[in-house]
């Protein structure tokens, strides 16, 4: 009966110290929709049309389904380490396609940081590790720097 406790104890004790560590565990901020700053809000002024509108928001992440006049722009952005920032602006537009209307949700006063977080942890996906990959050198030339064809002579 001790044999079988110490059995039990022991897989149990291996069971959580495999399955659940608490000490280094990695974490990455995780940055979700449209990224929506002071400074692209400031530039909207009532009577912009839809494509001025994206020319300086870009697409909207949500268009009202049944409104196509409403579009909504929403940021959300959970640090690893901290909270969640979340910020949204709707935009709603009058029947000949001018923005009427801008409403803002969250804290725009601040600029958000997003790291590039270059430390140990999972590899970010098309990077080059320890600069493995060959650097192309692309070059380009105009018809004036370009070598002249040479004819071909043919043998007969």
């Amino acid at each position: 009966m001790q044999k079988l406790t110490r059995i039990i104890t022991l897989s149990v004790a291996l069971t959580v110290v495999s399955g659940c560590s608490y000490v280094g565990v990695y974490k990455r901020d995780i940055p979700q929709g449209n990224l929506v700053t002071e400074e692209m809000v400031s530039q909207l002024q009532p009577g912009m049309t839809q494509e001025q509108v994206t020319y300086v928001m870009g697409r909207p992440l949500l268009e009202a389904p049944f409104d196509s006049n409403q579009w909504d722009y929403v940021y959300r952005l959970d640090e690893a380490y901290g909270g969640v920032v979340q910020r949204r602006v709707t935009l709603t537009f009058d029947p000949m396609g001018r923005l009427a209307n801008v409403q803002q949700q969250g804290d725009f006063s601040t600029d958000l940081s997003l790291s590039t977080d270059t430390s140990l942890g999972p590899a970010v996906e098309g990077a080059d590790p320890l600069n493995a990959l060959p650097q192309e050198n692309v070059s380009t030339q105009t018809p004036e720097t370009a070598p002249a064809p040479q004819p071909v002579l043919r043998a007969e």
